[in-house]
């Protein structure tokens, strides 16, 4: 149940893109000459909204498999 709930994260994660690239248009829509500027901006918004998303799966891996065998022993 817990490694589910981590999980959820991942539709957090997919809303935080779309919002980043929606973002991206908006600007270059408002100012064209800002364009690679705020691409930049963009592709860095990207990569740290990924990198939270790739904690989910690991926080579900770290549940499932390290305190599981934690209760065995």
């Amino acid at each position: 149940i817990g490694a589910g709930a981590a999980t959820i994260a991942l539709a957090g994660a997919a809303v935080g893109i779309g919002n980043v690239l929606s973002s991206l248009i908006h600007s270059v829509a408002r100012n064209p000459s800002l364009a690679k500027q705020s691409f930049g901006y963009a592709i860095l918004g990207f990569a740290l909204t990924e990198a939270i998303a790739l904690f989910a799966p690991m926080m579900a891996f770290l549940i499932s498999f390290v305190f599981r065998s934690h209760k065995k022993s």
